[in-house]
């Protein structure tokens, strides 16, 4: 019988304390290996390898393309990199980030269900917004099992909690009470419900992930046309959805949570409002700047005029930064 060999964790904001914890607690004899993302910063080196190293029995590293994979050991997807899984390897690569990051966590959980169907454990722990939502459905998709870090448990609830409302956990766990069942299931035989299908969309988008296939020849498959932009090359996105989950691709292969496609046009939003406020402030100045010349001078009539422009043009910025006030009230009071 076949056990649970494959373990699939994602983490972000405030995800090194809660993967100190579940490494801390997998023996070095673990019949699983052990695979995570975390969000890192492309510019600067990680020592997160050293310090779950540190915390545990598991040999910890960042993996070289291709290499094989083996058990009892733990893999970190490194900075800039995507990180999935193929016949048993790993493999990085630089393709279209998803939800703004690079490594993400919906590649690799796309990619371990795939590859593993029912022996794979999928883990989200906590984070902001809703990376790993969508691996997570693949996840139950192909029979894996689903781990949720209660989100009362967690520094940072978004994550977790839109894996909660989208995706039915097998487990919904304090970060300390994972590494047992973790241990359970590796040791457990895997329970066979019959086969899982494997969708060509799930296919399609593992290999984007992997630089295997070209977006643009498949985007037409994995939805519809939709009249947004994607925010990173502007061009036109796909929408697809999986159960009660909503996502967008472009034909470059960026891709979108609904969620996070939001929050970024929020901030687009934001930044013309600022950019407005901005020009007009300088115009507003300007004018005023002239009129003090003209004073002095002879135009005084003219002056006149443009402290009327001045005071006018005051008002309109008084009101767009009520505006923005309003906006970003009622944005943070919705629904994330």
């Amino acid at each position: 019988m076949r056990g649970h060999c494959m373990i699939a964790i994602g983490a972000s904001a405030g995800g090194v304390e809660a993967l100190k914890e579940i490494v801390r607690g997998l023996p070095p004899d673990l019949p699983a290996s052990v695979l995570i993302v975390n969000h890192l910063s492309p510019h600067h080196p990680t020592y997160l390898p050293e310090i779950l190293s540190n915390a545990g029995a598991l040999p910890v590293s960042l993996p070289r393309d291709s290499e094989e994979i083996v058990r009892g050991h733990v893999y970190l997807a490194p900075p800039d990199y995507h990180m999935v899984v193929k016949h048993g390897r790993i493999y990085l690569g630089q393709g279209p980030k998803e939800n703004f990051a690079r490594p993400a966590i919906d590649p690799l959980f796309r990619s371990a269900a795939l590859a593993y169907g029912s022996q794979l454990i999928g883990v989200i722990l906590t984070g902001a917004q809703n990376d790993g939502t969508s691996g997570l459905w693949a996840v139950k998709e192909r029979g894996g099992v689903a781990i949720v870090q209660d989100p009362k448990d967690a520094y940072f609830p978004s994550m977790p909690q839109s894996a909660l409302d989208k995706v039915k956990a097998d487990y919904c766990l304090p970060v300390s009470e994972i590494a047992p069942v973790l241990i359970r299931l590796a040791n457990d035989p895997v329970e066979e419900e019959g086969e899982h299908l494997v969708p060509e969309k799930l296919q399609l988008e593992t290999g984007i992930a992997k630089e295997e296939v070209d977006a643009n020849q498949v985007i037409e498959k994995l939805g519809t046309l939709s009249a947004y932009t994607c925010p990173e090359c502007h061009g036109v996105l796909w929408v697809i959805h999986e159960g009660e989950i909503i996502r967008f691709r472009c034909r470059t292969g960026h891709a979108y949570t609904a969620e996070a496609l939001r929050e970024r046009l929020s901030e687009s939003i934001e930044n013309i409002l600022w950019d407005a406020v901005r020009a007009l402030e300088e115009s507003a100045a300007l004018a005023r700047h002239i009129a003090e010349a003209s004073v002095k001078g002879e135009g005084r009539s003219s002056a006149e005029n443009l402290i009327i422009e001045a005071q006018s043009t005051e008002r309109l910025v008084d009101s767009i930064r009520r505006t923005m006030q309003a906006y970003e009230q009622t944005f943070n009071a919705s629904p994330q």
